[in-house]
């Protein structure tokens, strides 16, 4: 799965550990996401759309 978390991240100059926070998981987590080497739980999923104020089809992608 592609997913747009590292722009979107950019864009709003946070770090990892920033969005890791704001989700409630690990620097780790986060940086798994974005280089595509974990696909996120739905309920994750849901709370990275809520937080961007996107669909989760507008942050994910299938490959």
């Amino acid at each position: 799965m592609n997913s747009r978390l590292k722009v979107l991240r950019a864009e709003r100059s946070w770090s990892q550990q920033d969005l890791a926070e704001r989700l409630g998981v690990s620097r780790q987590s986060v940086n798994a996401i974005e280089t595509g080497k974990y696909d996120p739980s739905l309920p994750l999923a849901f709370r990275i759309a809520d937080l961007f104020e996107m669909t989760i089809e507008d942050v994910f992608q299938r490959d």
